[in-house]
């Protein structure tokens, strides 16, 4: 059984930054995608960014220039640096590993969300 936790969340200004980490576990030969993706009350939700066992990214408009995605494969570990907190950021926000293949299965799977507060 493959198991997702985020954490890093929390309230943070406008202008601040935070810092989130996924952390997947159970045996696992191998990770296609990992990614953020985020969810405001009465929203959709909706892509932040995502990393490829090789190292591309990919990143929603509204956060290029100011979040990072990256990845360690040694540790199935994805981590979203967020600088430049904006209000609109608010959201909870969710980690996703995609192909993820263990013992000749391959699935999905969601981490439980983290929530991220911009307020003053």
């Amino acid at each position: 059984q493959v198991q997702l936790v985020e954490s890093g969340g929390g309230l943070v200004q406008p202008g601040g930054s935070l810092r989130l980490s996924c952390a997947a576990s159970g045996i696992i030969f191998s990770i296609n995608t990992m990614g953020w993706y985020r969810q405001a009350p009465g929203k959709q939700r909706e892509l932040v960014a995502t990393v490829t066992s090789g190292g591309s990214t990919n990143y929603a408009d509204s956060v290029k220039g100011r979040f990072t995605i990256s990845r360690d494969n040694a540790k199935n570990t994805v981590y979203l640096q967020m600088n430049s907190l904006k209000p609109e950021d608010t959201a909870v926000y969710y980690c996703n590993a995609g192909g993820v293949l263990t013992r000749l299965v391959l699935s999905d799977y969601w981490g439980q969300g983290t929530q991220v507060t911009v307020s003053s």
